[in-house]
């Protein structure tokens, strides 16, 4: 009881001392690149995040070659083999990760900052950066990994049904196709493939660096130039395609052998630095945002029980992102499920929350926020997010009073210009 005790105030303490300490610095490298540094001396650690304009919405007609070029970052690096990188990597207590999304692909470092184990870790991190190998051993690895789990994916009905509903979304947007690829796509790359991305996308004008933790701006900066030392300068790509609007509504439903539907059902919704966000944001918590205290929780599941769970959302993306409504229910349920949860989007559009619903949703998600920023690494992801889609620097010092100052008015107006019922995209998978 008293470690437990004691583990509850160290990580009280901990995380007032991060949120008092959110001071954001910014600045640009010689590369090009744009730093943004947050110093936190409350553990003798840092997180390190190098972000690309890079994500899947660059595959072009190589659906899937973002995904399967960060999968290869990690491996083999300069003269390293794979398993050396990742014994450099342990041998210091340091932890690497990467990823992509439609819009970014990341590395991320995190490691100690005792002086000998965090010089071996960012010399480790910068070689990985720079200068993968792309062997041919490593890329047919990690390429039959990624078409073994493409190949899964048709055994999923969830799976099934978020691709055709980004299609419908989208249609050829480069956020119609999923972030891993396409079998018949994937199948065809070769490692010239990867090294042709990485050297296209993979530059410093293309990147954002975040470093989080106890270090001096001084070593803050003299660690940012040096990571993107051995990259090109390079050029920032073509911004993205404006997503086209939609002119009419579809409905689909895909034979699946299971005995529960999958059901989605939305419209491209709203992206990062949208004005009416924190609207949809909060008007979005109540509708079926807050999980058990939602509206299509309750009338999908309390009051009829035709699905276990029900629920929306907004995903933000540099251009609009995909608002969702999603449940799973019975084969023979679904007709049912479907006119309630498109019921309860209608009468939320038509007459907004209620102000007891209003003060609920921001008292939940104002409570909470702290915890979101309560460590150095979820820390790094945000203020990767304001770096990369250029926010407000103080993004997270208003976040609180962006969200009180949200009206039911604010709400009902948002949802009537932004989300048309008539508009919606339905796709439906499961048995008869």
């Amino acid at each position: 009881m008293r470690f437990n005790l004691l583990g509850i105030l160290l990580l009280t303490i901990l995380s007032q001392s991060v949120w008092a300490a959110v001071k954001i610095e910014h600045w640009q490298t010689a590369q090009g690149a744009r730093v943004y540094f947050v110093q936190n001396p409350a553990l003798p650690m840092a997180d390190i995040r190098v972000t690309f304009d890079a994500g899947s919405a660059r595959d072009g007609a190589q659906f899937g070659v973002a995904s399967l070029t960060s999968a290869l970052l990690g491996s083999s690096s300069g003269a390293w083999s794979a398993d050396e990188v990742a014994n450099r990597f342990d041998s210091v207590g340091a932890t690497f990760a990467n990823g992509v999304s439609e819009d970014t692909a990341w590395l991320a470092l995190r490691s100690l900052t005792e002086p000998k184990l965090f010089e071996k870790a960012v010399a480790t991190f910068q070689e990985v950066l720079t200068h993968p190998a792309f062997n041919a051993a490593d890329f047919q690895r990690e390429k039959n990994l990624t078409l073994a789990g493409l190949k899964h994916r048709e055994e999923s009905p969830g799976a099934i049904a978020g691709i055709a509903f980004h299609k419908a979304l989208y249609h050829d947007h480069p956020y119609a196709h999923p972030e891993e690829g396409m079998l018949e796509t994937v199948s065809t790359f070769q490692a010239e493939d990867l090294k042709a991305f990485f050297n296209k996308y993979y530059v410093s004008a293309n990147a954002i660096v975040v470093i989080v933790g106890d270090l001096s701006h001084e070593k803050a900066e003299q660690i940012a130039q040096s990571l993107l030392a051995g990259l090109p300068v390079g050029e920032k790509p073509a911004e993205i395609p404006e997503v086209q609007p939609l002119t009419k509504g579809s409905s689909q439903h895909i034979e699946f052998p299971s005995t529960q539907t999958h059901v989605l059902a939305g419209l491209p919704g709203t992206y990062r630095k949208d004005p009416d966000y924190f609207a949809l944001y909060v008007g979005n918590h109540i509708l079926g945002g807050g999980s058990l205290v939602s509206k299509l929780f309750d009338e999908v599941r309390e009051k009829r029980g035709l699905a276990y769970s029900a629920y929306s959302q907004f995903a933000p993306l540099y251009r609009p992102g995909p608002f969702i409504i999603g449940l799973q229910t019975r084969n023979d349920q679904t007709a049912k499920a479907v006119e309630v949860m498109n019921a309860t989007l209608k009468d939320f559009i038509d007459n907004g929350p209620s102000e007891a619903e209003l003060i609920a949703a921001k008292k939940n998600i104002t409570g909470g926020f702290a915890m979101r920023v309560d460590t150095n690494s979820k820390l790094t992801e945000y203020v990767s997010m304001i770096g990369f889609y250029q926010m407000p620097i103080d993004y997270l010092d208003v976040f609180q009073s962006r969200v009180e100052a949200v009206t039911a008015a604010d709400i009902k107006d948002a949802f009537q210009r932004r989300v048309h019922p008539e508009l919606l995209q339905t796709v439906t998978v499961g048995g008869k």
